[in-house]
């Protein structure tokens, strides 16, 4: 199965999901997770008009932003302090500020390229320490703190379910974060320019369906667009040139079955980036 045909089955998953809960799926932001796939691919879905991608490593992200600079480049992995300067000035959105550290440096590094960073608090939704994150009074103390700041904005939510083959334990996790962000989004008064509950980012191509029916409106989904690591591009486009919409969502619902051991492997690489130490 092509690139192509793959990056636009998810596409039209999301699509179909967003009605099937009274959604829009313009709502929904996909954001195309690029760890360790090379750059041949993620331009050729750049170019079929994929514009936000997500990478956990730092320095990988460096270097792919050198390469596609008019992409969207969001971190999604734990960051540690000593690393936000590389990507300060070009990152769009990250996705795990954890500490108030973490926030000082971002602000640091934002002043010093004239810019306001976008955030997502990351909220450890499914106990796994392993996992990062913080608890609600964690973030509502970054929430509070963020007041100090001129180069940090709060714009939403970051959450990860637990790995787990139960499906009812995920949806729980998620409808919980759900929960959390409309408190926050209640909480914020409009007038409030630093903290502004725009993003609820959830979701893996594990589980994304999950997520969106409890609310996600941002999927970061990596093996069900370029395959697995290290997999070559192949086959042409003609499948999703002719219209086979129905078969293209069909395909995509079922890589996003928990049992397939390949998708997966998005929620295990996460975890082992997660677990990073600052």
């Amino acid at each position: 199965m092509s690139l192509i045909f793959k990056l636009k089955s998810i596409q039209a998953s999301i699509a179909n999901l967003a009605i099937t809960h009274s959604r829009s799926p313009d709502d929904i932001r996909l954001v195309a997770v690029t760890k360790t796939h090379p750059m041949e691919k993620i331009r050729k879905v750049f170019e079929a008009g994929q514009v936000d991608f997500g990478e956990n490593k730092v320095q990988e992200m460096e270097q792919k932003i050198q390469e596609l600079p008019y992409a969207r480049w969001h971190q999604i992995g734990s960051l540690q302090r000593n690393k936000v300067k590389y990507i300060a000035e070009h990152v769009y959105l990250i996705h795990s500020l954890d500490s108030l550290k973490l926030m000082g440096e971002i602000e640091k590094q934002g002043a010093k390229h004239n810019r306001v960073i976008d955030c997502l608090i990351q909220i450890n939704i499914s106990g796994e320490e392993q996992k990062g994150g913080l608890e609600p009074a964690g973030a509502q103390e970054l929430i509070k703190e963020i007041r100090n700041c001129t180069n940090v904005r709060i714009t939403g939510l970051m959450g990860m379910a637990a790995l787990t083959p139960d499906r009812e334990i995920i949806s729980q996790q998620f409808r919980w974060l759900n929960q959390l962000y409309g408190d926050f989004a209640y909480e914020t008064s409009p007038d409030n320019t630093q903290v502004r509950m725009d993003w609820l980012s959830m979701g893996m191509t594990s589980d994304y369906d999950l997520a969106i029916e409890a609310g996600s409106n941002m999927v970061r989904i990596g093996s069900a667009i370029f395959g697995e690591r290290g997999a070559p591009d192949t086959g042409e486009d003609e499948d999703w040139e002719t219209g086979d919409e129905e078969n293209a969502t069909a395909t995509a619902t079922e890589e996003a079955e928990p049992e397939d051991e390949a998708e997966n492997e998005d929620s295990e690489d996460a975890e082992d980036d997660f677990n990073e130490e600052e």
